[in-house]
């Protein structure tokens, strides 16, 4: 039965949601590519590029769901815009656009209809915006038809991929746990950082089946799944462990104020842009000026945003199948069931990380991964590692201390180097879980570079 109170709720309700959707406009302080992103290179593709952006940050999607609501809308507007000029050949049998139809306006009608499935949101202001920019006429209403058949093409493509039953926080029996000192167990209830960031007490693993959704370049979850992790007993575990215990603590005495810096820098969340998002936004600011063209930065932002998402499912997939403790845990509780003859390799109750420690196993790095993945496609599509940039942070509410923080690079791989030993600095991963990660993520970027979307000949 409806009364007051439910109508005046219900109309609140949807006051949220449409103001939701009133994406910021480039230009603003809430827009990811306002301090990036020169007025002259503004387009299509870095406009829906940015709302999906915003979305990330104002819905506050965790790392690996980010990634994954990214892939569909940037591949669906690809898609969309290469059926009616025909350059790339595609593995979806979307088919043939209309003649006539404009590509830019299929472009963005596509990407919204799969972003509207994947951040169940419906962008009714930033649609119909967009759609105002172009004159009507034929070119437009092909252009919209076209657009909307191939997103929801797209989302009907990817209704069964795994990703909903995989949204929960329960195992399932998906992957069987470990049963000895290595195995992982939930952080405990110290680990926040003030004003920074912090997680829930001993909370669950997050997506414990998320390595399990159907990849978009990949052949599968598992097909650069890392070796196995290192022996609790061995010397190069020893060196690991000793290396963050000091490295790692929040009083580390051996941590420079760079690495410091580096480590808060590349955090990335909660409630930000995350790392996926990270490297997409600084594939925009270095291919900016490359000269490719519409359809070129299409089909280059759509191998982005599917191999971030399977970066997501590659890492996603080794952290439950290898079930690796965090340093924290084996720093303050399981260091003497490792039987390591080591004498470095000892119990510190007191031992804290640097920057929270993550609610998910340790191996692989999500960030490696997503870093390795974006910056070697990037390199990729520019043909060059060997790229000078610089940029602030792009969240900076949760950690003032990076206001004003500029960091700069003189290569890609340098930025995504950085990015993975953020982590390591943090205190949150092992030396092992990066170096295995980056390897993956660059794997993965080279078979989509090669094998995705070629051009027909």
């Amino acid at each position: 039965m409806w009364n007051r109170r439910r109508v005046l709720g219900a109309a609140a309700a949807a006051s949220a949601m449409l103001a939701s959707g009133c994406t910021a406009p480039f230009g603003s302080r809430s827009s990811y590519l306002t301090p990036i992103l020169r007025p002259a290179h503004r387009n299509s593709v870095f406009h829906w590029t940015d709302i999906a952006l915003q979305q990330i940050r104002d819905q506050r999607v965790p790392p690996p769901r980010a990634a994954y609501n990214l892939a569909a809308p940037m591949a669906a507007g690809f898609l969309a815009a290469n059926g009616i000029i025909g350059r790339y050949a595609e593995p979806f049998g979307i088919g043939q656009g209309p003649r006539g139809a404009d590509p830019e306006v299929a472009y963005g009608v596509a990407f919204a209809t799969a972003a509207s499935e994947n951040f169940q949101q419906p962008f009714l202001f930033e649609r119909n915006a967009f759609k105002d920019r172009f004159p009507d006429g034929d070119a437009k209403s092909l252009g919209i038809e076209w657009g909307r058949r191939v997103g929801m093409q797209i989302v009907r493509m990817r209704t069964n991929d795994g990703a909903e039953p995989n949204r929960i926080n329960y195992y399932l029996g998906r992957y069987p746990r470990r049963r000895d000192a290595l195995k992982w167990t939930p952080t405990g209830p110290f680990y926040s950082a003030s004003p920074g960031p912090a997680f829930a007490t001993y909370d669950r693993g997050l997506f414990p089946g998320l390595g399990q959704i159907t990849p978009w370049t990949m052949r599968s979850g598992t097909q650069f799944r890392p070796a196995d992790f290192l022996d609790p007993a061995s010397p190069e575990f020893a060196e690991e462990f000793h290396t963050i215990r000091m490295l790692g603590a929040s009083n580390s005495p051996v941590r420079t104020p760079d690495q410091s810096e580096i480590a808060l820098f590349w955090e990335d969340g909660p409630w930000g842009i995350t790392p996926p998002g990270h490297f997409i936004l600084t594939a925009v600011q270095v291919l900016q000026d490359r000269g490719l063209d519409f359809l070129d930065l299409a089909r280059a932002f759509a191998l982005l945003g599917m191999t971030q998402c399977d970066a997501a499912i590659n890492a996603w997939d080794a952290k439950y199948h290898h079930d690796i403790l965090r340093p924290e845990t084996a720093i303050r509780h399981r260091a003497e069931r490792f039987g390591n003859a080591d004498p470095r390799v000892e119990r510190q109750r007191g031992w804290r990380s640097y920057i929270p420690t993550p609610e998910f196993p340790a191996y692989t790095s999500g960030h490696s991964t997503f870093g390795a993945a974006g910056t070697e496609l990037t390199a990729l599509l520019l043909g060059t590692d060997q790229v000078s940039f610089s940029h602030e942070s792009p969240d900076q509410v949760l950690w003032p201390q990076l206001r004003g923080v500029r960091r700069s690079w003189t290569s890609l791989s340098q930025a995504a180097e950085e990015n993975g030993l953020s982590r390591l600095y943090g205190g949150v991963h092992w030396e092992r879980d990066h170096v295995a990660a980056m390897a993956a993520g660059r794997a993965i970027a080279r078979q989509a570079f090669h094998t995705v979307f070629p051009a027909r000949v």
